[in-house]
């Protein structure tokens, strides 16, 4: 089990790692350039006075310091403002937008890693040969893709040859009936999930093969196989246990790293997530709704983290908790 002190140890560099990420966050969106106002509001003749009104409205025209208080205060309670373009509560946006990108992006994990242990466990045990070699080879070529590449692609493949919705979650006509919404979503998760789950399968198979084929050379697995252990034992009692520690890490890492790729395939295909919310927050210096939502995902990766520091003494007896 996980002993206290070392539990205290991680809560605290939890605490203080938020801590920083908070800081970090609101002097980031303010040393972008240019006035958010001006530029939400160019070329309709704002006048200066109205820029001036709307800056000590939002508390813009506060000294930095004060203004770094008031956002501690205010995230301290769940406050993460409102934006600048809608008027209306950065909690809200970005829960609404966090469903649909869990969605979505829940859909796609799970896929990618069931896919990539799999793919990887097959890869490794039949290294050297045609499946090795093909599956690699593949696998090398779409972790290379760029995925806002790899979503156009298969933008225009929908189109074309699958006849899929390319655009938002639902069609516009309202689907009357639990099942027929449900059929619907899952039509237009379609495309963008694919390119999620081809865009992170293949890292995931690459690590599983590796980490497979350097257990595969321990002496413990030697010893095992020298015992008469069968194959099957050998590889999901010793080898897949000890391989598996690679792949929680990179998942917990790969969280944030999804959001970049969820940033990047809900905008190719207006998914209204957390990616087109800030895609969009970019374009408008919607100052408020770009703290938020990246205070959000980076949360989301430190806690993620974290739960992973706690599983892996559970999962493998030799990781102490010292």
């Amino acid at each position: 089990m996980v002993n206290l002190a070392y539990f205290a140890r991680k809560i605290v560099g939890l605490v203080v790692t938020v801590f920083l990420v908070l800081s970090f966050n609101f002097y980031l969106f303010r040393i972008l350039p240019g006035n958010p106002f001006t530029l939400l509001f160019r070329g309709s003749g704002l006048s200066s006075q109205a820029i001036h009104d709307l800056n000590a409205q939002f508390g813009l025209d506060k000294p930095i310091w004060y203004q770094y208080f008031v956002y501690l205060r205010n995230t301290a309670v769940g406050n993460l403002g409102i934006s600048y373009q809608t008027r209306t509560p950065v909690a809200s946006l970005i829960s609404f937008a966090l469903i649909n990108t869990l969605i979505l992006l829940s859909v796609a994990s799970v896929i990618s890693i069931v896919a990539g242990i799999l793919i990887g466990i097959i890869a490794a045990w039949k290294r050297g040969s045609k499946v090795d070699v093909s599956a690699s080879a593949t696998m090398l070529v779409l972790y290379s893709m760029p995925t806002f590449w790899l979503g156009i692609l298969l933008l225009f493949a929908g189109v074309i040859y699958l006849h899929l919705p390319v655009s938002g979650m639902t069609t516009i006509i309202v689907q009357t009936g639990a099942l027929p919404q449900l059929i619907d979503l899952l039509r237009h998760m379609v495309l963008p999930c694919l390119t999620l789950v081809l865009g992170l399968t293949g890292q995931y198979v690459l690590v599983m093969k590796s980490a497979l084929l350097d257990v595969f050379t321990e002496d413990y697995m030697i010893t095992a196989r020298a015992k008469g252990i069968s194959n099957r034992k050998l590889l999901w009692d010793h080898g897949f246990r000890n391989a598996v520690l690679p792949m929680m890490t990179l998942v917990s890492m790969n969280l944030g790293l999804s959001i970049g790729g969820a940033i990047q395939t809900e905008t190719v295909f207006s998914w209204p997530g957390m990616g087109l919310l800030i895609y969009h927050a970019i374009l408008a210096r919607d100052y408020p709704v770009l703290q938020g939502a990246f205070l959000v995902v980076t949360i989301v990766v430190i806690v993620a983290n974290f739960v992973a520091d706690m599983l892996f003494p559970l999962l493998d007896p030799r990781v102490t908790s010292h």
